[in-house]
């Protein structure tokens, strides 16, 4: 659709250039916001809920993040009451990602909606786009996980350390691996 911003196409998950003067502007008050929220690791839970809720869409009642966090834009990260993102989270979000209720999320994982062209040609002319990500409520995410764009882990699921997630989690599944499989108890 001729007119449509480089970032109103981003936000609809359709191809876009992630270099448009508008989104790297998004992305460097996003960048201000995590050098801030990264250094101040002497705020009360108080403070540190507020300062979240500057920078990102929405946090429920209770969410902690440890530092340092890192996303590309803060605007597409909802999160629940009571979520817990351990140290060195990373969240790119160019479009919506949905953590539930309670959800836990060890050290160290990425949550990466950005996805791009398979084809070299197409590659190379910069175009990406964005599949968003939801995580159910009381869904546990181990330490090292890598979750690929497009993904849902259902509520109560547990992925296990350093798997990757490239499917659809069932609700009270447990997955591990690269790629994330279903192990028998």
């Amino acid at each position: 659709m001729a007119g449509r911003s480089e970032k109103q196409k981003m936000l609809a998950g359709e191809p876009y250039h992630a270099g448009d003067a508008e989104l790297v502007a998004d992305q460097r008050a996003a960048a201000g916001w995590m050098a801030r929220f990264n250094a101040d690791i002497t705020a009360s839970p108080d403070e540190r809920l507020a300062l979240l809720r500057e920078g990102l869409a929405h946090v429920g009642g209770g969410s902690t993040i440890r530092p340092p966090f890192h996303c590309d834009y803060g605007y597409n990260i909802h999160l629940g009451a009571g979520v817990f993102l351990n140290f060195n989270c990373v969240i790119l979000d160019v479009v919506a990602v949905t953590i539930g209720d309670g959800a836990q999320i060890g050290p160290g994982v990425q949550i990466l909606t950005a996805d791009h062209p398979r084809d070299s040609t197409e590659r190379a002319s910069g175009a990406e786009w964005g599949r968003p990500i939801h995580i159910g409520r009381n869904v546990w995410i181990g330490g090292g996980t890598i979750i690929l764009p497009g993904i849902t882990v259902g509520e109560d699921a547990v992925v296990g350390a350093g798997s990757v997630v490239t499917r659809d989690v069932p609700a009270g599944a447990t997955v591990v691996g690269n790629p994330a499989q279903s192990r028998a108890a």
